[in-house]
C-alpha cells in the first residue's frame, strides 16, 4: 500500500476529491465519545437540576438538558482546540464540525431512555430513580455513539478534525 506516497505530493489534504477511508480503532473511538458524553453529562445533569428546582414543565427541562449538553460539550472542545493557538471563531468551527452530531446522537438517545423510563422525569432530585435513569441513559448513549464516532473518524469527520490541534501544541 503506497500511502505516504500519495501525501508527499505537496498537496493539502483535505483538498482531496475523494475521502480515503482511515483504520481507526474501538479505542480511539471510545475515547472520542467519552470526551463529547463528559461535555453532555454535565449540561444534561446540569439542565435536569435547574429545571427540578425551578419546576420547570418536564418538555422545558429537557430542552434545558440538550442546550447544556452543547453548550458544554462545544466548550470542552474549544478549551483543547484554543490551547493550540487557533482564534475562538476557528476553535468554535472545530467543536462544531467535531461535535455537533455526535452530541445531537447522545441527546437523542439519552433523553429518548430518560422519558421512556417510567417516572423518572417526575422523580425529582432526591430520587434513585431519577439518577438511576439519568446514569443509565448515559451509558445506552455512549455505547449507541461509539460506533457512530469510529465510522466518522475513519472518514476524517467528527472527532478527526480535532487531533491534529491536539498533535499540534
Amino acid at each position: 500500500m503506497d500511502h505516504h506516497a500519495h501525501h508527499d505530493t505537496g498537496t493539502d489534504h483535505s483538498a482531496h476529491q475523494h475521502p480515503t477511508r482511515q483504520a481507526t480503532t474501538w479505542t480511539a473511538a471510545a475515547q472520542a465519545t467519552l470526551h463529547c458524553l463528559t461535555g453532555c453529562a454535565i449540561g444534561e445533569v446540569l439542565g435536569m437540576v435547574i429545571g427540578t428546582v425551578l419546576g420547570f414543565r418536564n418538555a422545558a427541562t429537557v430542552v434545558l438538558s440538550i442546550a447544556l449538553a452543547f453548550v458544554f460539550g462545544y466548550a470542552l472542545t474549544m478549551r483543547g482546540v484554543l490551547r493550540a493557538g487557533v482564534d475562538l471563531r476557528t476553535a468554535f468551527t472545530i467543536a462544531l464540525a467535531a461535535d455537533t452530531v455526535s452530541i445531537a446522537i447522545m441527546e437523542l438517545l439519552d433523553n429518548a431512555f430518560i422519558i421512556a423510563v417510567p417516572g423518572a422525569m417526575d422523580a425529582g432530585l432526591t430520587s434513585v430513580l431519577f439518577w438511576a435513569s439519568l446514569a443509565g441513559s448515559l451509558v445506552v448513549a455512549f455505547l449507541l455513539t461509539t460506533p457512530v464516532n469510529r465510522w466518522m473518524i475513519s472518514w476524517g469527520k467528527g472527532h478527526a478534525v480535532v487531533h491534529q490541534y491536539h498533535h499540534a501544541h
